[in-house]
């Protein structure tokens, strides 16, 4: 640990000296825990991000020399759920579990910070969004880990791990762990689920200056999910991923309650085209919908945000009719370990880093605590995507929004990504497949109710179907288990249900 005097000199080089202005009126104890933070900071670093920082605060934002410079994706190099023949579909379905059953496959979930938007003082992962089996967004996704690897070991005699990987931040890291463990890893085997923390980088105010949150403390924030590639390198991640065999990540944020995990359709893709990243994507819902879209720049591939696309680029149509810029960023991606360990080791460090003004609680010069009302400080944060740029192949895959895309965002009472819209998605869905299966339902009074398999993701169903991963991935095997069964609303389908529906045959 460095001495009080080597990091004042040092602050003082990095222009940050006011950090210290309270040292004399903190407590001994205080003291410590202040020089044992401020040791952890790289001085040159600092220095440079708080340059940075009030540069980048200044920028014209709404610039459009990307839109001017701007193309599609390829068509050779996008497959589609909707688009691409059954043939070929089958066949990445195959290639996807070949890999699963070798060991060759892992998940990374970039986890996020607290609930805050959603109310709720904990990670995002642990939020209940009120479905009947009270699951959250983190017993949801285990259990669809533990349903791929049985289908991949059903289909190849094999008895495979895929690797659970969770990048969180220092707050939801205690937390995180505690919980998993609480409940015993929704049946996953502890050592095959592995958490590890990004690096936390200085809040900064427009002129530059760190915010100090309290007397003795910096303002600290996650340096956005693009942080992953440092992260992998400082907790040795890659290593651990490179003993184990894996050689392909699946790559998804926390928020999405339909993320298909480790997806064998999407991973036999990327592998067959020779991929060493490619994204997951879904057609725009309208030319203004505010999502990023993937498309090329220059000749390079990357997210293109909405706002930096003119209204007369968003609208153009194909002549077919179709929006010619639809590929909707969903942050669902595929890496080789290869192409990762490359971008750690010699490109994270060009990531370009994006501004987001944010309300930074702060201590004033007399000490006192300030709650803003208005964003006051800069929070950098680096994209995960923005290593598109780096691939030598890439790939995109087009999904339908309704089954594979339902972001939880907002509390209850925004327009959209609410604890209800992730809901009503996923019952949907769910009362999709029963129906496909060929399921009927009656309602709580005994009463038919009339089909209707046409049921979008923003609506509620006409009845409450939910089934469990355990029981089925995405909607296979549900034929022997539902097919001309009539079920009353609402219908749980979880494992002991299945049992007792395949006795009763």
């Amino acid at each position: 640990m460095l001495s009080f005097e080597e990091i004042k000199s040092s602050l003082e080089h990095a222009g940050q000296s006011h950090v210290l202005q309270f040292w004399s009126e903190l407590s001994e104890d205080d003291k410590s825990t202040f020089l044992v933070e401020l040791s952890q900071l790289d001085f040159n670093e600092l220095r440079e991000h708080c340059e940075r920082a009030a540069e980048s605060a200044k920028a014209d934002h709404s610039a459009t020399a990307a839109d001017q410079q701007i193309e599609p994706v390829s068509s050779e190099f996008i497959g589609s759920i909707r688009k691409s023949d059954h043939t070929a579909l089958t066949g990445w379905e195959n290639e996807g579990f070949l890999q699963i059953s070798q060991n060759r496959v892992a998940v990374l979930l970039l986890a996020g910070g607290q609930g805050t938007r959603l109310g709720v003082p904990y990670p995002k992962g642990m939020y209940n969004v009120g479905l009947p089996s009270s699951k959250t967004l983190y017993q949801i996704q285990a259990e669809r880990i533990c349903k791929i690897q049985e289908l991949a070991n059903a289909k190849h005699g094999s008895k495979c791990t895929v690797p659970w990987y969770i990048m969180t931040s220092e707050f939801t890291l205690d937390p995180t762990k505690k919980f998993f463990q609480e409940n015993k890893y929704f049946g996953l085997d502890p050592s095959d689920v592995v958490m590890f923390e990004q690096r936390m980088i200085p809040a900064v105010t427009f002129d530059g200056k760190v915010i100090l949150q309290d007397k003795g403390k910096i303002a600290m924030a996650p340096d956005g999910n693009g942080g992953l590639y440092r992260a992998l390198v400082d907790n040795k991640v890659l290593e651990n991923m490179e003993k184990r065999g894996v050689e392909y990540l699946h790559v998804y944020c926390v928020d999405n309650i339909l993320v298909k995990m480790a997806d064998p359709i999407f991973i036999g893709f990327c592998v067959s085209k020779g991929a060493d990243c490619g994204a997951k994507v879904v057609e725009k819902a309208y030319p203004a919908e505010p999502v990023g879209v993937v498309c090329k720049v220059k000749g390079v591939y990357q997210v293109v945000e909405y706002s930096e696309l003119r209204p007369e680029t968003a609208e153009q149509r194909d002549p077919g009719g179709e929006l010619v810029y639809s590929a909707g960023n969903i942050c669902n991606h595929f890496f080789t370990r290869p192409f990762l360990n490359e971008v750690a080791q010699k490109f994270q460090g060009q990531l370009k880093q994006h501004v987001a003004l944010k309300k930074v609680p702060f201590v004033d010069r007399e000490g006192n605590l300030v709650k803003p009302t208005t964003p006051n400080g800069i929070k950098m944060e680096k994209f995960v995507f923005d290593v598109f740029q780096f691939s030598r192949k890439f790939v995109a895959f087009e999904v339908l929004r309704e089954e594979e895309f339902s972001p939880l965002k907002n509390a209850d009472g925004a327009p959209l990504d609410t604890p209800t819209t992730a809901r009503q998605s996923l019952l949907a869905q769910h009362y999709r497949w029963a129906m496909a299966a060929g399921a009927s339902f009656l309602d709580a009074q005994g009463k038919a109710l009339p089909p209707r398999p046409r049921v979008t993701r923003d609506e509620d169903p006409p009845a409450v179907c939910e089934i469990s991963p355990l029981v089925s991935f995405f909607g296979e095997g549900l034929e022997q288990l539902l097919g001309q069964k009539v079920l009353t609303t609402p219908f749980l389908l979880d494992e002991n249900r299945a049992k007792e529906l395949l006795q009763a045959q």
